[in-house]
C-alpha cells in the first residue's frame, strides 16, 4: 500500500519535472460593464447617426432600414428593436435637428441687448450650420417635400418660440430699440441666409475653388448676415472687442466633410 507521506513526495516530484508550479493566479478583473441603459443610449445615437447621413442622401423614401442596418453591422430585425419602423427613426432624426436648433432660437428671448442677441443666434444657426449639416439636410427635405410627415411638430414646437422671439423684437421696437419691420419675416430672412451655409455649402465652396467651406467663410458670412441685419433694424455693431464669430468661446467654425 502507497503511503500518504510517499504520495505527496511522488506528486512533489511531478511538479519539480513539469517545472515550478507557483501560487494559482486570480484572473484580472473584468472591466466594469456598463449600465444597460447606457449600452442602449448608444446604439441608438449610433443608429441615428447613420440614419441622418442616409437620409439626408436619398430622403425618406430612398433610405431602407436594410441599408442603415448593414452600415452597422446589425440585422434589419435588431435595428428594429431600437426603432419600430423607419418612420418612427426619421421622426426621431428630425426630433433631434429640431431640438438643436431650438437651442440656438433662444439667444433672442434670453438678451435685452439687440446687437448682441442678434450676433449670438447668428453665430448660432451658422456653428448649426457648420457642424451638422445632413441634419439640416434631412429637415429642409422635408419642408420642401410640405412637411406629410412632421407638419403637426414644426407647428407645435417652432411657432410658440418664433412668436416668442417677435415679441422680444416687438417690445424692442416700442422702446425705439430698433427699426420696426414685420419681425415675422426677418425671421424667416435669418433662417434662410444662416441655413444656406449648409444646404448649399458644397455649391458655395465649388464656387469658392475650394473642397470645402472653412471658418474665414463661416466669419464672411457672418459679418455679412450681420451687416444686413444691423443695418434693417436700425442698429450700431457690438463694441469692437466682440468680433463677429460663429459661437462665443468656442473654437473656430469649419464646415465638415460631407459623408457620401
Amino acid at each position: 500500500m502507497v503511503s500518504f507521506d510517499h504520495l505527496v513526495i511522488s506528486l512533489a516530484g511531478r511538479r519539480r519535472i513539469a517545472g515550478t508550479i507557483g501560487p494559482v493566479q486570480k484572473p484580472p478583473p473584468r472591466a466594469p460593464q456598463r449600465p444597460r441603459e447606457q449600452r442602449r443610449h448608444d446604439k441608438e445615437q449610433a443608429i441615428l447617426k447613420e440614419a441622418e447621413a442616409q437620409f439626408a442622401r436619398g430622403g425618406f423614401h430612398g433610405t431602407s432600414l436594410e441599408g442603415i442596418a448593414a452600415a452597422l453591422g446589425l440585422s434589419r430585425h435588431n435595428l428594429l428593436y431600437y426603432f419600430p419602423s423607419k418612420d418612427a427613426l426619421y421622426r426621431r432624426v428630425i426630433d433631434d435637428v429640431v431640438a438643436q436648433w431650438l437651442e440656438g432660437m433662444g439667444a433672442i428671448a434670453a438678451s435685452d441687448e439687440p446687437a448682441a442677441a442678434l450676433r449670438r443666434y447668428i453665430g448660432a444657426k451658422l456653428r448649426y450650420s457648420a457642424e451638422r449639416p445632413e441634419g439640416t439636410s434631412v429637415f429642409t427635405q422635408e419642408v420642401m417635400a410640405g412637411a406629410p410627415r412632421y407638419a403637426r411638430e414644426i407647428v407645435e414646437r417652432v411657432q410658440p418660440v418664433l412668436q416668442a422671439d417677435v415679441r422680444v423684437f416687438e417690445r424692442w421696437a416700442r422702446g425705439r430699440r430698433v427699426h420696426r419691420l414685420p419681425f415675422t419675416h426677418l425671421m424667416f430672412v435669418l433662417w434662410a441666409a444662416t441655413q444656406a451655409y449648409a444646404d448649399l455649402a458644397p455649391q458655395f465652396a465649388l464656387l469658392l475653388g475650394k473642397p470645402r467651406l472653412d471658418a474665414a467663410d463661416f466669419a464672411a458670412a457672418q459679418a455679412v448676415i450681420e451687416a444686413l441685419a444691423f443695418g434693417a433694424l436700425g442698429l450700431a455693431a457690438p463694441a469692437a472687442d466682440e468680433p463677429p464669430r460663429a459661437a462665443a468661446g468656442k473654437r473656430p467654425l469649419a464646415g465638415p466633410k460631407r459623408r457620401r
